[in-house]
């Protein structure tokens, strides 16, 4: 009987985490058919990364902007607004007949990522029962990159083995966008007082003196985890076709959502491993990572971008949970919240810039040399947090 009661109590924190999943998802639902857009409209891989990064454009106006808008107006509204941007994408994604389309696609599957990265967080754990809050967080989280896993390989299982490449994994996803407004409007406001939206204001990051130390060697980790990420989510499809003769979608797909099934268990094992460790241990699986992934694109093989996929996901996912934990903890309470989006800023960063570098080299040098040169520059981040972490330990001080 506990146990029954047990899982009805978690009902509502599962149902949101679900919403959570299905609204990522559609972030990175067109990574596997950037090909196929390719063929259709002609644009080069500059333009595939432009597209891909216009995303974290819209993420970073919101976070900035707008991220804290949930304390004020409510968990359900901005979360409703959210999927709204989504399925505006979707419809975007239906109805591309040129390039244009995709660009405002990306930009709203930002906005809609935005509105959900904080308010979805928040709303996630607030729904669990008792003293639930590690096992929320674990849930936030799992809902969070497992739904950026579930994105690629849906997409990519549907383009495969289903017509209509193009528009069925995005037809499908309105009809998830549906399911999860109507769940949504089923669970409970979480916010008690709620405030008018005239009094929501930008949020401006900043850094006390006392969180510098530690903000150094968790932003670079953050940085490189997410650039790693963009770059599989973005230009690997066409790696894997262009050099590993790989053009089966779902295979695509299932590598890229590898990498962030790895992270869901990297996070996963902090808990175990400890915050002071997981942040060097994940800058070790993120250099190991870019280490394969160097290797698979000299030597052209298909077993190192999977390994590269899992060792640099399970990096990243230690690397910037513990990274949160250790700047959340050592932010004053009152600067908390500018301090962590000011982290959220420079993994967005990330997850852009370094793509759009890799796209402009591919012309001159090629995907394989572009590669590689981003490979170089994120090894050299990662190394100097990794170097920063074993001379002055997370948590030693300021």
């Amino acid at each position: 009987m506990d146990g029954v009661l047990d899982r009805r109590g978690w009902l509502p924190c599962y149902l949101g985490g679900a919403v959570f999943a299905v609204s990522m998802a559609g972030t990175t639902l067109p990574t596997p058919l950037y090909g196929l857009y390719q063929g259709k409209f002609g644009f080069s891989e500059l333009t595939v990364t432009v597209v891909y990064a216009v995303y974290a454009f819209g993420v970073l106006g919101v976070l900035l902007l707008a991220g804290n808008a949930s304390d004020a107006v409510g968990r359900r509204p901005v979360l409703l607004w959210g999927l709204g941007c989504a399925a505006a994408s979707a419809v975007c994604f239906l109805c591309a007949t040129a390039p244009g389309w995709l660009f405002a696609g990306r930009l709203l599957s930002g906005l809609s990522a935005g509105l959900f990265t904080g308010a979805a967080t928040a709303y996630v754990m607030e729904l669990a029962p008792g003293k639930g809050l590690p096992r929320a967080s674990f849930v936030a989280t799992a809902a969070n990159m497992g739904g950026l896993g579930c994105g690629p390989l849906l997409a990519g299982i549907l383009a495969q083995y289903a017509p209509r490449p193009l528009y069925l994994p995005f037809a499908v996803h309105l009809v998830l966008l549906a399911v999860s407004a109507a769940v949504l409007s089923r669970l409970e406001e979480t916010v008690g007082e709620r405030r008018p939206l005239d009094t929501v204001r930008p949020q401006r990051p900043g850094l006390p003196p006392g969180v510098r130390a530690v903000f150094r060697p968790a932003a670079l980790a953050s940085f490189v985890g997410f650039a790693l990420f963009g770059v599989f989510t973005s230009v690997s499809p066409a790696f894997l076709a262009q050099f590993l003769g790989v053009d089966n979608h779902a295979v695509s797909g299932l590598i890229v959502a590898l990498a962030f099934f790895a992270s869901v268990a990297g996070q996963s094992a902090v808990g175990g491993i400890g915050v002071r460790r997981s942040l060097p241990l994940g800058c070790a699986g993120l250099f190991g990572g870019l280490a394969l992934l160097a290797a698979a694109l000299w030597w052209q093989l298909l077993p190192l971008v999977v390994l590269s996929a899992l060792l640099g996901g399970a990096g990243q996912g230690l690397a910037f949970r513990a990274a949160l934990s250790q700047v959340a903890a050592a932010s004053p309470a009152d600067r908390r919240a500018a301090v962590i989006s000011t982290l959220f800023v420079v993994a967005y960063a990330g997850i852009s810039l370094p793509v759009i570098g890799v796209g402009v080299l591919s012309g001159p040098i090629g995907l394989q040399g572009a590669g590689l040169a981003f490979i170089a520059c994120m090894a050299v981040l990662v190394t100097s947090a990794g170097v920063y972490l074993l001379r002055r330990p997370a948590g030693s001080g300021g």
